[in-house]
């Protein structure tokens, strides 16, 4: 496995981002004769992954096993920063994080490493504001992202943020945090970042992402996803659900990003040597 940090100017953010990238490109194969030969050369299945509130881009590989599992499965990942933005575009400040994800980001990592370009090679998922993030740029793109994988998301505009109406010092309850997302909070709902108002708008696409959604059952935002699910179903989406105990926590996101990666289409990987990993 290759772990890679990268650093591009996002003509999106207008400055230099960091990524990091996991690619299982270094696996040392073994020929007919027991000769070691090179990794035969393919585009790789690429799965984008959001971190949370607070977090950054090495968030899910110091808190997840991912980077083991993606080079079990022969699987790219990309993580990038972004930041408290809840993932979605910001005209008045200039920082376009919903077209970073959907189409630069994508577009970039696609020019500069072995992935895939077709769709039904390229996932995106995350966690909390990942989760929504994942959620809403899954759905505003669609012909990209043929997988979403949920964990834990934020599904809060009608709690969270609708009950922000004044300026305080808690990030959670505080309207400026929220206008420094959305600009005007007024719009939210059933705006093009509301995840129900664009589940309705996409639901007719025959290119409609499949979803994977886990919760924990102590999580607060256990209600918040069960009836997201519910609203996906009713509108012909098809959703992997899974609930059981946990909290929102490292321990629970660790769990379902290994076990989404039996759910995503990766196929078989490639048997190999690589570093802290003997294969068969």
């Amino acid at each position: 496995m290759a772990l890679i940090q990268c650093n591009f100017f996002s003509s999106c953010l207008n400055r230099t981002v960091p990524i990091q990238v996991i690619l299982p490109t270094d696996k040392r194969v073994f020929g007919p004769e027991g000769k070691p030969v090179l990794q035969e050369e393919r585009p790789l299945k690429t799965l984008y992954l959001l971190h949370g509130l607070f977090g950054n881009y090495t968030d899910w590989v110091s808190g997840t096993r991912v980077p083991a599992w993606a080079q079990d499965h022969d699987l790219a990942v990309v993580c990038p920063s972004g930041d408290n933005s809840f993932y979605v575009d910001n005209t008045k400040s200039g920082n376009l994080y919903s077209t970073f994800i959907g189409q630069e980001l994508v577009e970039f990592t696609r020019r500069s490493f072995p992935l895939s370009r077709r769709r039904e090679d390229t996932f995106i998922g995350g966690l909390s504001m990942g989760g929504y993030g994942a959620t809403v740029n899954g759905l505003r793109f669609a012909d990209t992202f043929s997988h979403v994988v949920a964990l834990s998301s934020a599904y809060i505009i009608d709690t969270n943020f609708a009950q922000a109406t004044e300026y305080t010092d808690n990030i959670f309850t505080n309207k400026g945090y929220g206008e420094s997302i959305f600009n005007d909070m007024s719009t939210v709902k059933g705006g093009e970042y509301d995840y129900d108002a664009l589940a309705k708008r996409v639901a007719d696409n025959p290119n409609k992402p499949k979803f994977y959604m886990a919760c924990g059952t102590e999580d607060e935002l256990i209600g918040s996803n069960r009836e997201y699910r519910d609203l996906l179903l009713s509108l012909g989406y098809q959703v992997s659900w899974h609930e059981g105990p946990g909290g929102h926590d490292w321990v629970f996101w660790d769990k379902h990003i290994g076990e989404c990666m039996e759910w995503l289409p990766l196929g078989g990987a490639v048997e190999g040597l690589s570093s802290g990993h003997i294969g068969e």
